[in-house]
């Protein structure tokens, strides 16, 4: 093992001679989170919703009432008052408003006669967001004016009560699992995956095929540096992550503990598949070109940006081999809930298991020759 140690001590020494590569694997992870955690996770607010009454009785004056209070509240709508519904929905189409509240002519009638009152929103659904927040809102009000005057006494009909078993969570602190993954992946692709393709096209690795090292002394050697390195980003991003997310106590040691148990064979998992694909890689350019490709098939259906419980069948696919999946789920586990080691045990296995294959696979079309 001296000779592989040997190897990982000269991959040591050149990677603690860069410090910007380890400052641009770490920034991106981070500009990530801060950027899309507060980018998705915040609430929807000042939509403009046009009001187009064509009642103007009691009931119709009391909806307008209802949608001032909303408007001057949560300030999740901004009141504009039409009275062509064709001008309304003319700059509905156009941008210019959210969505369009009709109240027809017969409103107050019905209403006073129970005759299945009924108003009209139209709202621009190619931003479903936009869209089902608008129609929350507006759905809101209109069953607070569907309330009765005198407070039943009584209940008759069921009632739901809710229990979060777990605080509010943030989407930034929902996002942060695949920010420490994308640190630990990012550093894999930078410190592992393009500096060995570096080498063998500048014919450094041409030294050591030329000593008694073996096939597994090399592989194991490379698999290592990298992991140390992809093992220093991750914990750095855990640590600097979870204070900008507000994640409550960040510095717990026995949560870091753990943490660095997901991070350590995590870093190991995906070097192993970096060198896996690598090893028969020549092209300097070929990395760089699958970066992408392996960020986007890799990182998105892990279920770091959104349930996975929403994808199709055959992303569903991609999600049970994917290494990602099984450490964003333990970093939510870990992060998210304070679980213990029950909780990642499938995962922790799932991820030794991959990295012993890949790493096997590796060693076996690693060539001892130019």
């Amino acid at each position: 093992m001296h000779r592989t140690w040997a190897i990982v001590e000269r991959e040591m020494r050149r990677f603690s001679k860069s410090p910007m590569m380890i400052v641009m694997s770490m920034i991106f992870p981070l500009l990530q989170l801060v950027v899309l955690g507060y980018a998705f996770g915040g609430n929807v607010k000042h939509l403009k919703l046009a009001i187009v009454d064509q009642d103007h009785g009691v009931p119709a004056v009391k909806v307008r009432e209802l949608a001032s209070a909303v408007s001057s509240g949560a300030r999740t709508v901004d009141l504009l008052d039409y009275t062509d519904s064709g001008q309304a929905l003319t700059d509905l189409r156009n941008g210019v408003v959210n969505g369009v509240l009709t109240i027809p002519p017969d409103f107050s009638r019905r209403v006073l006669t129970n005759n299945e009152p009924r108003v009209a929103l139209i709202s621009d659904n190619t931003d479903t967001f936009v869209s089902a927040s608008l129609g929350a809102t507006v759905g809101g009000f209109i069953s607070q004016l569907n309330a009765p005057e005198t407070p039943v006494r009584v209940v008759g009909g069921a009632g739901l009560d809710i229990v979060e078993v777990y605080p509010y969570v943030p989407y930034i602190q929902y996002l942060l699992p695949g920010s420490i993954t994308m640190s630990i992946f990012m550093m894999v692709m930078i410190g592992g995956g393009i500096i060995f393709i570096d080498d063998k096209a500048r014919g450094l690795h041409e030294g050591y095929l030329v000593t008694p090292i073996t096939k597994l002394e090399l592989v194991a050697g490379f698999n290592i540096s990298g992991t140390i390195k992809a093992v220093l980003a991750g914990a750095a991003i855990t640590i600097i992550g979870s204070m900008i997310a507000g994640v409550p106590s960040p510095l717990d040691p026995i949560r870091l503990l753990r943490m660095m148990l997901v991070i350590s064979v995590t870093a190991f998992a995906l070097i192993s598949l970096m060198f896996l694909l690598m090893v028969r890689v020549s092209d300097p350019l070929m990395p760089r070109m699958m970066f992408g490709l392996l960020n986007t098939v890799l990182y998105f259906p892990s279920g770091a940006v959104y349930p996975q419980q929403g994808f199709p069948g055959w992303m569903h696919a991609i999600a049970v081999v994917d290494p990602f999946t099984y450490s964003v789920h333990a970093f939510k586990s870990l992060l998210l809930k304070n679980t213990g080691f029950g909780a990642i045990a499938g995962d922790v296995t799932y991820l030794l298991i991959f990295s012993i294959v890949a790493m096997t696979a590796a060693t076996m079309l690693f060539k001892r020759t130019l």
